[in-house]
């Protein structure tokens, strides 16, 4: 056996068949951390799943900072207490009698550790210990619950709390631990459990399990920084809000806001990019034909003509729903009313160069760039 096929059989990947390596250069961009590319390369190689991968590296950045000193902030005490500390409180303290017995209610500051940002690690690591899922191998799978236990044994002062994502990513960050932006990050992909549910269809993509719910969470984001990061010839505004063309203030009207929209710096051409990352992608129609999702047709065909009268750039714009697959090609074009609508997937089972040059290929760009 030669060694491309050994190499090949070693290859770990999610139940859906998307290599672990792929997902971790995704999540190099998505997260804008390009620079680790070649850092953790042993915990990417051998995690069979995103759990393991996700949890690996971030006890491996939460260790470094135990090494250092975790993060600090002031937080707010109020206490009843000897003498004065801080700003007294008349009202607590006279409600309390605390005069009379020579002390005041006081509210201050202290410099702590235990607060929400370290709290937030050891509670995920903590239920990683509890919950995760880290492969079929019983000793492997042992042996990182081992590793996380000692790390939340090392944060033993450390509250846990319960946990939501949307509080994971209010969590502010000083200008001294930038570090904390990745483990914070880290820990809302392993917060994220729920995945939106689609409309059933019959064309399957990918079957969605645990890995490819977290997966979810990265696709929109890689598309948006992989592009921004290549195409410096293109503005590349993710997430910007398209006005309806309405004389009318409507309080109830959906807000448009595609995922992507590129704009050539010297001749203006827009694109209009919505990925999908969705477990069908064509369905079964009222007769038993096979269609792409109309809601998703719908929704680009909405982006494109209700922008018409914003400048003539966009009444030649082009919109395409961006699908990821597994050893599934499914490109389709068509024209109405003048736009150009693309249907394009992007095979996450392949070489990255591979995934890297069909990104590019979607929007009929020839570019050389240094791989990943």
């Amino acid at each position: 056996m030669n060694n491309v096929a050994i190499k090949s059989q070693n290859i770990q990947k999610t139940d859906s068949g998307i290599p672990i390596e792929n997902i971790w250069y995704m999540l190099l961009y998505a997260l804008k951390i390009l620079h680790l590319k070649k850092r953790w390369k042993s915990e990417i190689e051998k995690a069979p799943n995103l759990d393991t991968l996700l949890s690996s590296i971030l006890a491996k950045q939460i260790q470094q900072r135990l090494r250092i000193g975790l993060g600090r902030n002031y937080c707010k005490r109020g206490n009843e207490i000897y003498g004065v500390r801080g700003r007294i409180d008349f009202d607590k303290s006279l409600k309390l009698m605390s005069f009379s017995h020579g002390r005041t209610f006081s509210r201050y500051q202290v410099y702590l550790t235990n607060i929400k940002k370290n709290q937030i690690i050891k509670s995920i690591l903590t239920r990683m210990i509890q919950i995760g899922d880290f492969g079929k191998n019983k000793n492997i799978a042992k042996e990182k619950r081992n590793e996380l236990r000692c790390i939340v044994q090392e944060m033993g002062w450390i509250d846990t709390t319960e946990i939501k994502p949307d509080e994971v990513r209010r969590t502010q960050i000083n200008e001294r631990d930038k570090d904390y932006s990745l483990m914070l990050s880290l820990c809302y992909l392993l917060c994220r459990c729920l995945m939106p549910r689609e409309e059933e269809g019959t064309y399957s993509l990918m079957d969605l399990n645990r890995d490819d719910l977290i997966l979810y969470n990265i696709y929109e984001k890689f598309v948006a920084e992989f592009y921004n990061y290549h195409l410096t010839q293109w503005h590349v505004k993710p997430q910007s809000h398209l006005s309806w063309p309405s004389e009318d203030s409507l309080d109830y009207i959906p807000i448009m806001k595609p995922d992507l929209i590129l704009q050539h710096k010297e001749i203006g051409q827009i694109i209009i990019i919505d990925t999908k990352f969705t477990k069908e992608s064509i369905t079964q129609g009222q007769w038993g034909n096979l269609t792409f999702n109309r809601d998703h047709m719908f929704q680009i065909y909405t982006y494109l003509r209700t922008q018409e009268e914003v400048s003539k750039l966009y009444k030649k714009a082009t919109g395409i729903l961006l699908y990821p697959t597994v050893n599934k090609h499914l490109p389709q074009k068509t024209c109405i009313q003048g736009h150009t609508i693309k249907w394009e997937t992007i095979d996450l089972a392949q070489p990255w160069n591979k995934i890297e040059k069909d990104l590019l290929e979607v929007i009929n760009i020839e570019k050389r760039i240094v791989h990943v």
